[in-house]
């Protein structure tokens, strides 16, 4: 009985701590769904689709590339190759998560796989340092992820219903600059893992080649530089590691 309490204990905090994990990083999205929801009736959806993608697609940047495809009226194997690309980064996330979730049922993984952003993946990342508030017991973690995901996920779907109810409301509102804001959380997603060597390499090769590869199509740059912004971490470790790095800090 004491064994049964303990777990919904454990539960409960892991659930409330990813709850509380994902308030910050959902301040910056917002304006990030508020400016999806004024913007998706201009180009040609109605508000039931609108809040339909929100609640079923639930990607913000796929969804903000589909309303630039659906306004020059792109073919629909277009669409669904471009999004496909974008979401691609997506697979490195879950490659990253899958030792940690591989006992879950396949439900509840499925569930997990649909609530997978990238707020979420920095959550879970965090969740999974030895210097977690929540201690290195990741038997329940998953309750965590579950917390980060609801959280987004009704913040993302309540932004945009905001959206499409101020932009009937007040004209205009694409021009107030409410995207800065989505940079500025990625920005701060990113920064509290510059600690080590590896991980500022990999962020500085994959912001370099961002750049230089920005000229790809549908958004093909974005998988390039990911791929290269982990090989450049991966080689960083491997050389940390390597015998003869060793020697040289004996």
């Amino acid at each position: 009985m004491q064994t049964s309490s303990r777990a919904t204990t454990v539960k409960k905090a892991e659930f409330i701590g990813g709850v509380k994990a994902a308030i910050p990083l959902i301040v910056g999205g917002i304006p990030f769904g508020i400016l999806f929801g004024t913007l998706a009736p201009s180009s040609g959806l109605s508000v039931w689709a609108t809040m339909a993608m929100s609640l079923i697609v639930f990607a913000g940047s796929a969804q903000f590339i589909v309303l630039a495809l659906i306004a020059v009226q792109a073919p629909l194997e277009v669409i669904l190759l471009t999004t496909f690309v974008v979401n691609l980064r997506h697979l490195l996330y879950a490659t990253a998560l899958v030792p940690h979730i591989s006992n879950l049922s396949f439900p509840l993984r499925s569930l997990l796989a649909f609530g997978l952003t990238d707020e979420t993946f920095a959550n879970m990342s965090q969740r999974y340092q030895p210097s977690s508030p929540l201690g290195d017991d990741h038997q329940f973690a998953h309750f965590f992820y579950l917390g980060s995901m609801f959280s987004f996920y009704v913040s993302w779907s309540s932004a945009t219903a905001i959206g499409l109810i101020l932009g009937n409301v007040i004209p205009d509102m694409t021009s107030w600059g409410l995207e800065f804001a989505m940079s500025v959380t990625f920005i701060g997603m990113v920064v509290p893992y510059l600690n080590t060597k590896a991980m500022f390499s990999a962020m500085l090769s994959a912001a370099i080649a961002s750049l230089y590869f920005a000229y790809l199509p549908n958004k093909l740059g974005l998988i390039v530089s990911a791929l290269i912004g982990v090989a450049v971490g991966l080689t960083v470790v491997y050389f940390q590691k390597s015998p003869l790095s060793q020697e040289k800090q004996v």
